[in-house]
């Protein structure tokens, strides 16, 4: 609740007799004495205050919103949103509609210049600043937002160094998050390679030498039994989405430690401004436990434990410590995402508490609904259905294996097939060449299903010529190894060769767009894990795609939210990727792209939650009832917006 021993004045309108809803940010004081008590302490505290015409302030007006405020707060009372009930009436509120920026207390003067939840810059108006003691604070001039946002664009465009832009960006949020996202939001296509891949695979190489203010919750082996209380140490108590990773395998850069926070961050930066998330129902967890990069350990700016990663029993007791701790903290709706774990702790993860926890590997099951996605708007293209076209993977680890999976779950459910026999059109290429049956006994468990009968092959090039696919993935982490023989060899066979090179950062792609283009005479349909720039070939320009994670999981997430569902479903997933390829428009196909521009994001996630939910209710795992009768106008009116509140 609320500690008045602990505010500044009370700000004018406050006095006068105005209701005063919170802010969702109740900074975590739990109520330890009865509401009396702290009515009385309000009351004492109002009355040594005096306002600057001298005059007491209104104790009876204090008390009476003290106990208005105590009646409003009430955790065990959910929101048709999911998670924690607007207590404070911001959420609900129109945006035309004032708040009291609450933060420990009525937010004023210097204090609130410095909170980025309720800073709005130079943008306070001047009866903002006189209710809120900022005269003299700032200089007169009283820009729009979208003023503001102008003015930041100008200046990161000034940056040559993409790290500089991440910076400033990270900077921004921790100065004036309402900004931050608006920004994101309205330069989403310019922005997101910024915040997120590949700029962000440097942040977590640098993540020692940039690192100047904590962002999330760090637990490390030096907080083994203690988890619940790290958990409970985090302000923010009304928790909806975390995004946790133990930076072994971040993104196709390898084992980056504690340095692979960037990513939570990151990801969590883009469940707010591509899926309406709020920002304080978001927490992105490192699990530190070493790592084996001898790099990072002597590096005197590291910043995580130096000592080499631990394996076995004292990890799986530490992750389960963290996922029982998680459940009791937040409760049985809030969704876990696991990030960047090697190949066997994640299939692991995924499946120890896929049936305990509402739990989501972006890894695995992301990268594939979105890849399943831009299949299904490719058919459009190359004709036919999914059961008629042969696919082949380079890679054969998380994102691989996690691809062909749903493939073949999308064509037993189209055909009805069994699902052995679905799978028997998709080939995986690992480090040791095709994956065959007489491998079968070497191959680590996810691997075994997709080992089919066939002499074996050492090259991907061989496995191209032998297998002949119409569909060539790359998810190897491994850049270029898709070579001008083997995209020729594709064309050569295919009149429109479907070429996904999906590995992270741009420099890991299996090969550039430029490349795929070239080597096939403009015949290839190209998407990457990473941007690339439109290609000029012989006088027509190709807009290459991106299949882009940032798709799927934030309209994924708040399906889930919304409709309050306790476990993943895999149909869940399908619902998922037949939302987004249905948003490729007509005129996108014509330009070679099979997913749709970023531009349209907010209304791609209303439409995949919409999907998501739809699917959950069918399912019977959906727990806020009723169910809405227009799911799509629901998941946008559950939005956060970024623009800025009016305070009293």
């Amino acid at each position: 609740m609320i500690s008045l021993s602990r505010t500044c004045f009370l700000n004018k309108a406050s006095i006068a007799g105005l209701s005063s809803p919170f802010s969702d940010r109740q900074r975590g004081i739990v109520p330890k004495a009865p509401c009396s008590l702290k009515i009385k302490a309000a009351a004492a505290a109002a009355a040594s205050n005096r306002d600057r015409n001298g005059t007491v302030l209104a104790v009876e007006t204090v008390t009476k919103e003290m106990a208005e405020a105590e009646s409003l707060i009430d955790d065990s009372q959910p929101t048709v949103a999911g998670g924690i009930r607007d207590a404070y009436g911001e959420d609900a509120a129109t945006e035309d509609q004032p708040v009291t920026p609450w933060s420990l207390s009525v937010a004023c003067g210097y204090s609130l210049l410095r909170d980025p939840r309720h800073n709005k810059g130079l943008a306070f108006t001047d009866k903002e600043r006189d209710a809120h003691y900022l005269l003299g604070l700032l200089p007169p001039s009283v820009p729009s937002q979208e003023l503001q946002v102008k003015k930041l664009m100008n200046i990161i465009r000034q940056y040559q160094v993409p790290l500089q832009k991440y910076m400033y960006m990270m900077d921004l949020q921790e100065r004036n998050e309402r900004l931050f996202y608006k920004l994101l939001i309205d330069h989403v296509e310019e922005m997101l390679p910024i915040v997120y891949t590949p700029t962000v695979g440097e942040a977590c190489q640098k993540y020692g030498s940039i690192f100047s203010r904590p962002q999330g919750l760090y637990i490390s082996l030096k907080e083994k039994g203690r988890i619940l209380e790290v958990l409970r140490n985090w302000p923010e108590k009304n928790i909806q989405v975390i995004v946790v990773t133990d930076g072994q395998r971040i993104l196709g850069l390898g084992d980056l430690g504690c340095q692979g926070m960037g990513i939570p961050v990151g990801k969590l930066s883009l469940y707010t401004a591509l899926g309406g998330v709020r920002p304080s129902a978001c927490l992105p967890i490192t699990i530190d436990v070493g790592t084996n990069n001898e790099k990072l350990l002597d590096d005197e700016f590291y910043i995580g434990l130096r000592q080499r990663r631990a394996t076995g029993q004292e990890y799986d007791e530490l992750l389960h410590e963290f996922m029982t701790a998680v459940k009791q903290n937040y409760g049985e709706r809030v969704l876990v995402q696991f990030e960047d774990f090697a190949n066997h702790n994640a299939f692991d993860l995924l499946a120890k508490y896929g049936t305990t926890h509402l739990v989501f590997n972006d890894d695995i099951q992301g990268t594939a609904a979105v890849v399943l996605s831009g299949l299904m708007a490719a058919l459009k293209l190359l004709g036919g259905t999914l059961a008629d076209h042969r696919f082949l993977f380079l890679g054969a680890g998380e994102a691989g294996t996690g691809i062909a999976e749903l493939i073949a779950l999308e064509i037993s459910k189209q055909t009805q097939m069994p699902l052995d026999e679905a799978r028997k059109n998709i080939w995986l290429v690992d480090s040791k060449g095709l994956i065959v049956e007489s491998r079968k006994e070497s191959l680590q468990h996810f691997k075994k299903p997709w080992a089919h009968d066939h002499e074996p092959v050492e090259t991907l090039l061989e496995a191209v010529n032998d297998i002949k696919p119409t569909v060539l993935i790359g998810t190897s982490g491994v850049g270029r190894t898709f070579t001008q023989e083997v995209v020729e060899a594709m064309a050569s066979f295919n009149e429109k060769p479907l070429i996904l090179a999906l590995s992270n950062p741009t420099s890991q792609s299996e090969c550039t767009a430029e490349q795929a283009y070239t080597w096939t005479n403009g015949r290839a349909i190209y998407a990457s894990g990473s941007p690339f720039p439109p290609v000029e070939y012989e006088g027509q320009t190709y807009v290459p795609g991106q299949s882009n994670n940032a798709y799927i999981f934030p309209g994924l997430g708040l399906g889930l939210i919304m409709s309050g569902t306790i476990r993943v479903h895999d149909d869940m997933l399908l619902a998922a990727s037949e939302a987004l390829a249905a948003q490729v428009t007509q005129e996108n196909l014509d330009n070679g792209q099979i997913y749709p521009p970023f531009t349209n994001i907010r209304k791609i996630s209303a439409h995949i939650a919409a999907n998501v939910a739809a699917k959950a209710y069918e399912l019977g795992l959906a727990t806020r009832l009723p169910r809405p009768k227009d799911l799509v106008a629901y998941a946008e009116s559950c939005m956060y917006s970024p623009s800025y509140r009016n305070y009293r």
